[in-house]
């Protein structure tokens, strides 16, 4: 529709030059259609609140044009104030009276509309309380009055940073004046091809927000996975500097939009750096690792502070824009970083998913780094690297411009996802596999905690096993014999999981064998010790095994393992090594009299080493004050869960028993849960 009704207004109006003597343009036929404002236009550098009057002698004025900015018309870097005027005679068509609207694409940077001298409307703010847009949005402004007259802008450019071009400042495009309805469709227009050249960026959003926010509920439901974090981080990044560059159209103020993209920036490039240390297996580098921390750290500051910078940039003064230029080298300079992560992941042995990302990251960085490199102070180097070698290799979709810096980015997007997905696939497997292991370790010490004890004449047996969330190396086995004794054995497994059941089943099997053989616990520690040497890959085993007479007499031998508690105290027992470190070991033997109502209570160290939620041990004390009131083997196991267990607990406690009474024998084991 626009295009149809400026055609037809073209076709109906009449535009001379302005002549050299009165330097007015004439718009002939003016109705329903828009007229472009190009050819000359006065200009003055300064500022001067009689230059917006009609009567205002301009004739010494330059001519410059519209459509190009006022530094590559004889002013390079220039800032601060600058006018432009424009003489018009506006001949409408017959029948005519409405009022004619004015439309000002993009200007540089705050600016005023005077019309006759009266200000018809503005842009921004001017110092000392300077505002204006991070990005450039049309304006349209009623023009009211005559139909002819004087047409000044006057504009404010701000002080330059270290990206500015020195061809900048002023108006970029050249007004049009028409009738309201079409100078609102000329403003729809344009918004509606910035739109169009961004759905694929919209679209891009929507799918960056999805896994940004799947990425985060996996960080959390395993805050160890740290992956998670960086590909959430680095995938929402470029969401947010997309917002704050017109892809929403939110107006923006410069010194916000910088103030929040400086720091936003350095994450982003701080994220890719940690996404290569855990795609490219280099997190387990210490010295690689705390390197990049230290570089990150720096990094994120000198965007911090350049954004601090930015806030205040309309009262810039050339010491900022000085430690802006630094600060913006000194993160440009670590865009190298990445690089140094590449060459040493490719060194290493990787598999296809992680070398694409490792390519696919070499070649985007090596895009975006050429860009910026070539644009950190173009003004004064005149680099054109960037357009002579990207900017210039483009091609369109549909209105749609992609260029390799968009095309490398996202196929670096695209390659970090398909690693992320093989990341989860390849967890997920080993989830698996080590559920399997624990379901099999599971069943293995289903059979080796009985679930009944045999009694023993004379005595009250209780027994408990809580085990922790991961398969542990407790033990205990109680033997009667036909000796009118019993064997006791309890003992814990250097350890966790498959490896350690599968050395517990080993050693309950070979306590069995050598107790249908001998009553002798010094015995039946030393053939423990024998057949564990060499077989534990460094691991090792403690326990005690106790022969137990029916008149009372206990008779001890112990292998590094915690000593028992008599009576709520500590029985000693002989220092001794525990099982499996050498076969020069050698175990002693022990004996005692219990008499009526002597309670004996044996752990493991998944008792003492309860922790609470502020770190502390459960410890000795806790220990003396817990058996010195004689609990059975569950209120035992109960106060250890309660104050916070951390491993797997074994309690068994013995009490002698009066003539007549009848013995007992008790055991609570709880099963292992997988999650």
């Amino acid at each position: 529709m626009l295009l149809a009704v400026t055609v037809c207004a073209g076709a109906q109006q009449d535009w001379s030059a302005p002549a050299e003597k009165d330097r007015v343009l004439v718009v002939e036929a003016l109705g329903k259609g828009a007229t472009d404002l190009t050819g000359s236009w006065l200009f003055h550098t300064g500022d001067d609140a009689a230059w917006c009057r009609p009567e205002y002698d301009d004739s010494r004025w330059e001519n410059v044009t519209a459509d190009t900015p006022w530094g590559a018309q004889g002013h390079p870097s220039y800032t601060g104030y600058g006018w432009y005027r424009r003489h018009l005679e506006i001949h409408p068509s017959p029948g005519v009276k409405q009022a004619f609207k004015l439309l000002i694409p993009a200007v540089e940077d705050s600016y005023e509309v005077f019309w006759n001298g009266k200000r018809v409307g503005g842009y921004g703010r001017f110092p000392p309380h300077a505002s204006w847009e991070y990005s450039y949005f049309p304006k349209s402004f009623v023009l009211t009055g005559s139909n002819s007259g004087v047409l000044a802008i006057r504009v404010w450019k701000a002080p330059l940073d270290i990206f500015s071009l020195a061809e900048s400042g002023g108006l970029r495009a050249p007004p049009a004046i028409g009738d309201a309805d079409t100078i609102d469709l000329y403003e729809q227009a344009i918004t509606w091809q910035n739109v169009r050249s961004d759905l694929f960026d919209y679209s891009l959003i929507l799918l960056r927000v999805f896994i940004a926010a799947l990425s985060v509920i996996l960080w959390t439901r395993n805050r160890r996975e740290s992956l998670f974090l960086w590909v959430g981080v680095f995938t929402i990044t470029p969401v947010g500097l997309g917002i704050l560059q017109n892809l929403f159209f939110i107006p923006f103020s410069y010194g916000l939009a910088r103030s929040i993209n400086q720091p936003l920036y350095a994450i982003s490039n701080v994220s890719l750096w940690f996404l290569l240390l855990c795609l490219l297996k280099l997190d387990q580098r210490r010295r690689l690792a705390q390197l990049t921390r230290i570089l990150a750290w720096m990094t994120l500051g000198a965007g911090l502070v350049d954004g601090i910078l930015a806030y205040f940039w309309g009262s810039a003064t050339p010491g900022m824009q000085w430690a802006d230029g630094v600060l913006c080298a000194l993160m440009l300079v670590a865009e190298l970083f990445p690089f140094v992560l590449i060459a040493v992941g490719l060194r290493g042995e990787l598999e296809v998913s992680r070398q694409v990302v490792a390519v696919a990251a070499l070649v985007s960085q090596l895009f975006q780094t050429l860009g910026d490199l070539s644009a950190l102070g173009r003004r004064f180097t005149h680099f054109s690297l960037y357009e002579d070698l990207i900017d210039n290799h483009q091609f369109q979709i549909q209105g749609v411009v992609f260029g390799p810096q968009k095309i490398s980015s996202l196929l670096l997007f695209a390659t970090i996802l398909y690693a992320v997905f093989r990341y989860i696939v390849s967890q997920q497997a080993r989830r698996a596999m080590l559920e399997r292991e624990i379901q099999s370790a599971r069943e293995i010490q289903r059979v080796l905690i009985p679930e009944e004890v045999p009694r023993l004449d004379g005595y009250a047996i209780t027994s408990a096993y809580t085990p922790a969330q991961e398969v542990g190396g407790d033990f205990f086995q109680i033997i009667a014999n036909s000796h009118d004794s019993g064997i006791i054995a309890i003992g814990d497994v250097s350890g966790k999981g498959l490896k350690a059941a599968m050395n517990v089943s080993m050693i309950v099997g070979v306590i069995r064998s050598q107790a249908a053989q001998t009553t002798s616990p010094s015995e039946i520690l030393n053939a423990l010790n024998d057949c564990l040497s060499g077989r534990m890959d460094g691991g090792f085993a403690t326990g005690i095994v106790l022969r137990l007479d029916r008149d009372g007499t206990a008779t001890f031998a112990n292998a590094g393992h915690l000593p028992p508690f008599l009576n709520g105290q500590e029985f000693d027992l002989e220092p001794s090594l525990p099982l499996g470190l050498t076969s020069q070991a050698d175990y002693c033997e022990t004996s005692l009299r219990l008499q009526l109502g002597d309670q004996l209570s044996f752990f493991t160290d998944g008792l003492l080493e309860a922790r609470n939620e502020a770190g502390e041990l459960y410890g000795f004390d806790r220990l003396h004050t817990l058996f010195a009131s004689s609990p059975t083997a569950q209120q035992a196991c109960e106060a250890a869960v309660h104050f916070g267990q951390d491993d797997d607990i074994t309690v068994l406690t013995l009490t002698r028993l009066a003539a007549g009474e009848e013995a007992t024998s008790r055991v609570v084991a709880r099963t292992i849960e997988t999650e």
